[in-house]
């Protein structure tokens, strides 16, 4: 009767005890000694914890939030756990979403539009042995119907697919990650909570991982990536029992799913540590292996490339990274751009070679690229239509004639397309020049752009036809031989060009300011 009761309340079976070496012991460290700043928290977090805690739950801040407010930052994002079921926190609030199979949890939304903020929600878990877990034979993809109606679940290497089992907050610490993402916190009371050494860690800078390393590990790969994005991020050092089996469990990525190993990559590059994150990766022997994309991009070694790709790369990064520390928002499109631009360069190339025109090479190398990198990814379609449209711009900037240069200002995706353009320069892989006369024309007024496209028709003019000796643009080569709709490209073949009416209606200078 108790079991079935347990089981209607919480849809799950009871947990098991945990062994109790693994557990660790509660320590409540108050505000004189870990000294959070309340400034540093979220208004809507503590709301959140607040609601919980009015209904009768526990709640508190826990994980990454904690970390960042002890050493004195604010959180780009706050996680919120409690004894409340996924349903319970549901029914507490307006705007609540319960996500999530594997791992369910509760997505607490507040305001609309750019202001929203999701305060993620999770239930303490259970801490379960793989002796009580439901086994299956495949991973998540394959083993779908296996996975059903099951709470916990884990494959053959003990990976768990599948943890839906509640449990006491001991528990719940004790199967995080890291020491230092296992603290929670308390805002009405400024209480910290604290099982497993995490504070003292945190303040010797080290990455411990709780119980067996090479066990969690194998429970969950992508805790191999979190240890070197947080090495990166706060510059701390893996301890080394922890760091031990980092290479042997490393093996184990590839059964992660493509979408979700994707993700981490984008992290690792785009959370504001990029160049220290992949200087982390070969630091602990993984630069190599782990990522179509960064397979494509980084030596044998783990290291950066040699000339103006490697420049590209670290230039991007840098740009990355600053953008992250001053809150300004970054697109992973823009930055797969760099990292793949390389291979899209030497593909098109060899297209134009085979006989192909300049644009449908070009099309044909990004697909391509798309196929052998990117693969079957969530998201794939949109992220492949920026990208796309950022490298297509590339041969349109060379002409700098006629409407098209008024044309191209007007496209919403100019901004990126010419960002890229000025980290080619700056890179080596563009002309400078031609960045300068593209930034000029954007900022420029009507007669400032009509004074750059004469400048550029005399600069840029081809060789008469024969004249051999005659030199040529190495870049910003006007190509007056494309009709007016084509972009240009090195080696795309002659033709005539033919004279177009300037639509009715449209002035001189007419492009839309380039916005941020």
């Amino acid at each position: 009767m108790i079991k079935k009761f347990i089981k209607n309340l919480f849809g799950t079976k009871p947990a098991a005890a945990a062994p109790k070496s693994v557990l660790g012991t509660r320590m409540e460290v108050p505000v004189a000694e870990h000294g959070i700043d309340p400034k540093l928290l979220d208004d809507r977090a503590v709301r959140v914890v607040e609601t919980l805690q009015q209904a009768g739950y526990e709640a508190y801040v826990v994980g990454g939030a904690v970390r960042d407010l002890l050493l004195g930052r604010r959180p780009k994002d706050f996680d919120v756990a409690t004894n409340a079921t996924p349903e319970q926190v549901k029914s507490l609030f307006r705007r609540a979403f319960i996500i999530g199979r594997r791992f369910r949890i509760v997505h607490v939304v507040h305001g609309r539009g750019r202001d929203h903020e999701v305060i993620e929600v999770s239930t303490f878990r259970a801490l379960l042995g793989e002796e009580v877990a439901e086994r299956v034979t495949g991973n998540e993809k394959t083993s779908k119907k296996e996975m059903a109606d099951k709470a916990h679940v884990v494959d053959a290497s003990g990976r768990v697919l599948r943890d839906n089992v509640w449990g006491p907050q001991v528990e719940d610490a004790a199967r995080r990650d890291f020491t230092v993402n296992a603290m929670y916190y308390d805002p009405a009371r400024q209480l910290l909570v604290d099982y497993h050494g995490g504070l003292a860690d945190l303040r010797a800078k080290l990455l411990r991982m709780i119980g067996d390393p090479e066990t969690r590990y194998r429970e969950d790969p992508v805790r191999i990536l979190r240890a070197v994005r947080f090495a990166a991020k706060l510059g701390f050092t893996v301890e080394p029992a922890s760091k031990a089996p980092l290479q042997a469990c490393a093996r184990q990525l590839p059964e992660v799913p493509v979408s979700r190993l994707f993700d981490e990559m984008v992290k690792l590059l785009q959370t504001g540590h990029g160049l220290a994150s992949l200087e982390q990766l070969r630091f602990q022997g993984l630069g190599r292996g782990l990522f179509p994309v960064l397979d494509a991009v980084l030596q044998a070694d783990g290291a950066l490339p040699e000339g103006w790709h490697g420049e590209l790369i670290r230039k991007a990064l840098q740009d990355t990274d600053l953008r992250v520390a001053e809150g300004r928002s970054v697109a992973p499109s823009f930055l797969l751009a760099c990292l793949l631009w390389a291979e899209v360069k030497g593909r098109w190339a060899q297209a134009r070679a085979a006989g192909e025109p300049t644009v449908p090479a070009l099309q044909q190398a990004i697909d391509q690229v798309f196929d052998a990198r990117i693969g079957d990814i969530s998201g794939r379609g949109k992220l492949a239509a920026d990208m796309r449209e950022i490298w297509l711009m590339q041969p349109r900037f060379e002409r700098r004639f006629g409407s098209g240069p008024f044309s191209l200002v007007e496209q919403a995706r100019y901004r990126a397309g010419f960002d890229f353009l000025r980290l080619r320069a700056d890179a080596g892989d563009a002309s400078s020049a031609l960045a300068d006369w593209w930034e000029d024309f954007a900022l420029g007024s009507d007669e400032d752009r009509q004074a750059l496209i004469a400048d550029a028709k005399t600069t840029d003019r081809a060789p008469a036809r024969g004249d051999a000796s005659a030199p040529r643009a190495a870049q910003g080569q006007a190509h007056d031989d494309l009709p007016a709709d084509e972009p240009a490209g090195e080696g795309a073949p002659a033709k005539k060009r033919r004279r177009r009416r300037r639509p009715k209606g449209r002035g001189e200078g007419s492009a839309a300011p380039v916005s941020e």
